[in-house]
């Protein structure tokens, strides 16, 4: 039997960047409509698929792209694209139904909303409802998966949940945060997405699909607040205030652009619990079952629960589970890590460099303001922490694992580079990374990188109150460990 050949549309979007190696796992040929081919050669799959580049407003394009095409996997959208996205989204799913049916696709799968039939539905809901009457009308046998909140790192509806959660320990509540919604995890949409490749030809219709859980939105901020260790949130009901304005509202709490979180929070005021499982028939569910809304949120947080940040201050984040980010995704999308980044170039070998950073701490101290770091010490110790009485195992080396001062090593590698893990008391997770490289000319380089992953409001407050200081701390130590190691020149 040979191998499907699907095409994926919207693939460097959030659902369609995670489906595509889903796809290569199940041995499907595929080849990715993309706009921009910089974004799709920006993928860990880039060499493994076929990219066309095209528009899919372009009749013309979209039947090249089409060509021995066995399913079509339809994951476009003009959400957060401006006020008329309902028609622009209505004219691009009729292009590419005609297309299909001349093509002879066997096989249309679309990702669409769940849609309630009693409510009046918001723009984007509705929108998405027709663009799935266009398809399912084709004449190419389809399959219209509707979903509700999808839960993954990534997910403009997850990450606004997040935001909102973590800013905000008291939330000011329009009545949409006590609608009942039935999210999914991102894993489950996808499991989906690939079992529909192969449903029977005579299978034509739309399958509601949504995980274990049903919830109030307030409910979903509880639990995750709870997954991520996060105190109770608090409300104040404020019924009067209408979608319109709480999408502003979320635009200036979050980073998720007013323009998407409008449609999203507008489509809040739906109910959007699954009104049949019939999608099992076909797409049975694993043996372990359905992922449940905690578990989905553990997923999506682990790359920063396991401390899982980029090995070097230049890489750039590799794919890991659906669950996770991706380095493709937004820019707001991930939760916050901030960081503070300096590099300078030292007159010293690296050999010399090295050997000054991998001597700090101890009674060798901090090469900065040591007052700062004393003091730093003594408000650790006083909350329960370690302090700077833990010393270092050895004067002149370190390992993964050594407990130094109020840090520990979590990385160490090559006499190039050093990642320390804080074990101080923090209202989040904190990193500082020194490394030791080189430039084309032979000049020796330092790179110095403080990372913080804040926890709730507090740890928002917590490093804009000490980023201020970082130029005279952090300053002053790249500045003065760079002034000892080229001592050592001499």
């Amino acid at each position: 039997m040979t191998s499907p050949r699907s095409l994926v549309t919207g693939a460097t979007g959030y659902v369609g960047g995670r489906l595509v190696p889903q796809l290569l796992e199940a041995g499907h040929d595929v080849r990715v409509l993309v706009r921009d081919e910089r974004k799709a050669r920006a993928r860990d799959w880039a060499d493994d698929v076929e990219i066309a580049v095209g528009d899919a407003s372009d009749a013309e394009g979209v039947a090249s792209a089409m060509k021995d095409v066995d399913v079509l996997y339809y994951l476009l959208h003009s959400i957060g694209t401006g006020h008329d996205f309902g028609e622009t989204e209505k004219k691009m799913a009729e292009t590419f139904a005609a297309e299909a049916k001349r093509a002879g696709v066997r096989r249309i799968v679309y990702l669409g909303g769940m849609n309630p039939s009693s409510e009046d539905l918001s723009e984007h809901l509705r929108s998405r409802e027709e663009v799935g009457d266009i398809l399912l009308d084709s004449g190419v046998p389809t399959a219209v998966l509707q979903a509700g909140v999808v839960i993954g790192s990534g997910s403009a509806s997850f990450e606004m949940l997040r935001y909102l959660t973590e800013r905000l320990p008291v939330m000011v509540t329009p009545k949409w945060v006590h609608t009942k919604i039935q999210p999914i995890a991102i894993r489950d949409v996808l499991r989906y997405l690939v079992g529909s490749a192969t449903l029977p030809d005579d299978v034509n219709r739309r399958f509601d699909i949504g995980g274990p859980d049903v919830l109030t939105y307030f409910e979903m901020m509880q639990r995750y607040a709870a997954v991520a260790g996060l105190a109770k949130r608090r409300v104040l009901p404020v019924p009067i205030l209408s979608p319109g304005l709480s999408s502003h509202w979320v635009g200036l709490i979050t980073p998720v652009p007013a323009s998407l979180a409008r449609p999203l929070v507008e489509s809040l005021k739906n109910t959007v619990v699954a009104a049949e499982t019939d999608i099992k028939e076909y797409v049975p569910d694993p043996a372990d079952g359905l992922i449940g809304f905690d578990r989905a949120v553990q997923l999506a947080l682990t790359k920063i629960q396991n401390l899982d940040v980029p090995t070097r201050w230049s890489s750039a984040s590799t794919a890991g589970a659906p669950s996770e980010g991706l380095p493709t995704d937004p820019d707001w999308a991930g939760g916050s890590l901030y960081e503070d980044e300096r590099t300078r170039e030292v007159n010293a070998s690296p050999e010399h460099l090295w050997a000054i950073i991998e001597g700090i701490g101890g009674k060798n101290g901090w090469y900065s303001w040591a007052l700062a770091w004393w003091v730093r010490g003594i408000l650790d110790r006083a909350v329960g922490g370690p302090g700077l009485r833990r010393g270092r195992r050895n004067a002149k080396d370190l390992r993964v694992g050594d407990a130094l001062d109020f840090w520990r090593v979590e990385e160490t590698d090559d006499q190039s580079f050093l990642r320390l893990r804080a074990e101080m008391k923090l209202p989040g997770l904190a990193w500082l990374e020194l490394e030791v490289g080189s430039t084309d000319g032979g000049t020796t380089t330092f790179h110095h990188r403080a990372l913080f992953h804040p926890r709730g409001l507090f740890g928002h407050l917590y490093w804009w109150s000490i980023y201020p200081f970082h130029g005279i701390i952090f300053g002053s130590m790249q500045k003065n460990i760079a002034k000892a190691a080229e001592a050592l020149e001499s």
